[in-house]
């Protein structure tokens, strides 16, 4: 079993609650997302965030392959982090910790992500090849549109990696 971690982290001159505001809206992941990622939320998202929210997800992780994801909301922590574990979808392990700091530029946003490939050594070989490549393009398509709407720390450069774990 190959485990892979990635992390990222952006400063944003914003204060924690209007960052918090925006990530404990599930709607808002739809605004932050590729679109030709074809993410489209079906249920779950009627609500600010809350322990044990199940959200479904119909989202095109690659051009014509077409998935259902569900994700449960596993941990809150009120204007401090939540834990988004997936239940159903294209992973065989997905568990996603975005946590929130403040910080003197403003508010940190740091996402921890752990998760595993099906199809076993199949799914390791695509995993440089495509899925690396694929989630690397969505999270500077993130950074990117999280700049846009909150503005950008000048000198402070967002760091993302991915690693074998």
């Amino acid at each position: 079993m190959q485990l892979y971690q990635l992390k990222s982290k952006q400063v944003f001159p914003i204060g924690k609650k209007k960052a918090w505001d925006f990530l404990s809206e599930p709607k808002n992941l739809a605004m932050i997302t590729p679109g030709h990622m074809g993410f489209h939320i079906l249920a779950g998202a009627d609500r600010p965030m809350f322990q044990g929210q199940m959200i479904q997800y119909i989202v095109k992780p690659f051009p014509l392959v077409s998935t259902k994801w569900v994700t449960e909301i596993t941990h809150v922590k009120d204007g401090e982090y939540f834990v988004d574990e997936q239940r159903f979808g294209p992973y065989s392990l997905w568990h996603h910790k975005h946590f929130l700091k403040e910080v003197p530029e403003g508010v940190e946003m740091e996402d921890i992500i752990d998760y595993k490939l099906p199809f076993g050594f199949l799914g390791n070989l695509a995993h440089p090849l495509l899925v690396k490549k694929q989630l690397q393009k969505i999270f500077a398509f993130r950074e990117q549109k999280l700049a846009e709407l909150f503005g950008q720390v000048d000198g402070k450069e967002n760091h993302l990696s991915i690693r074998k774990v």
